[in-house]
């Protein structure tokens, strides 16, 4: 009788163990059910304006990477590219990527920008266009080339034109303050219209020439190696990435300067433009 009862306490004991170890099991389960699922990575949306072409097909091809990062990009294209630095200016956006910095230098004093460059992108190299003659030394004594109206490219487009020995420009200019004014050599007399940027391949059939950036010659579908001449690669003229001065360390616009000078947009820049828009990183 008392082995019996030995026996009896033994088993109880046992099954009392099994039991609780069930209860502690099931308790631990029931936890890990009801556990609330993990919290979603946030996204954040950033808003860069651009220029059609190349910058906004270049920020649509980082798009996918930046997804990867939690970064929502939008691109925004404004009709008029004038207005991209006042959206900048009152935070319709978060960045703009479409200007050079002497572009930028000749705005910013008088409307009052305080933006800073957060990543040097590409150089589109300027060019001297014609659908009238093949070369430079066709252009005959007294022809009519049109130039774009704003300083800085204005500047460029003679400075380009000197390089070429058409003119000479007088020294110790401001690299955006030049004008067909301040022309001091013009062997064959050459006339200068000042046009609209944007309406510089319009102005092609009225003009023996016309020096115009890359972007709108490639929106306007014409190839940018039909160039009479045009700048090298060398040129100081890189299109930046522009955002307000304070928040060039957001993670997010530093993440986008990093992956638009990343070895991938190169390659994206050298195969889909060619000569037209070059690295500049």
């Amino acid at each position: 009788m008392v082995k019996k009862g030995i026996l009896f306490k033994m088993s109880m004991a046992v099954l009392s163990s099994i039991m609780i170890a069930s209860l502690f099991t099931g308790c631990s389960s029931a936890k890990k059910e009801s556990a609330p699922p993990a919290a979603a990575k946030s996204e954040v949306t950033v808003k860069v304006g651009a220029a059609v072409v190349p910058h906004a097909e270049i920020l649509n091809f980082i798009k996918p990477k930046l997804k990867a990062e939690g970064i929502n990009l939008e691109v925004v294209v404004l009709d008029d590219e004038a207005q991209l630095n006042p959206a900048l200016q009152t935070k319709a956006i978060d960045a703009n990527y479409f200007q050079h910095v002497s572009y930028y230098e000749s705005v910013a004093k008088e409307k009052g920008y305080n933006f800073v460059v957060a990543a040097k992108v590409h150089v589109e190299p300027i060019g001297f266009y014609s659908q009238k003659i093949k070369s430079k030394d066709e252009l005959k004594e007294g022809a009519t080339i049109a130039i774009p109206n704003n300083p800085s490219n204005e500047y460029r487009s003679l400075v380009l034109l000197q390089a070429q020995g058409l003119i000479k420009i007088k020294e110790g200019i401001a690299n955006f303050a030049a004008t067909p004014r301040d022309i001091v050599d013009n062997p064959k007399k050459l006339k200068f219209v000042e046009v609209d940027s944007a309406q510089l391949t319009r102005a092609l059939p009225d003009v023996d020439g016309a020096i115009i950036n890359t972007n709108f010659i490639l929106e306007a579908k014409i190839d940018p190696k039909t160039a009479i001449f045009r700048e090298d690669a060398n040129s100081p003229y890189a299109n930046d990435l522009y955002v307000r001065k304070g928040e060039e360390s957001r993670p997010e616009l530093k993440k986008i300067g990093e992956v638009l000078t990343s070895p991938d947009v190169k390659k994206f820049i050298q195969d889909k433009y060619g000569v037209a828009v070059v690295p500049a990183f």
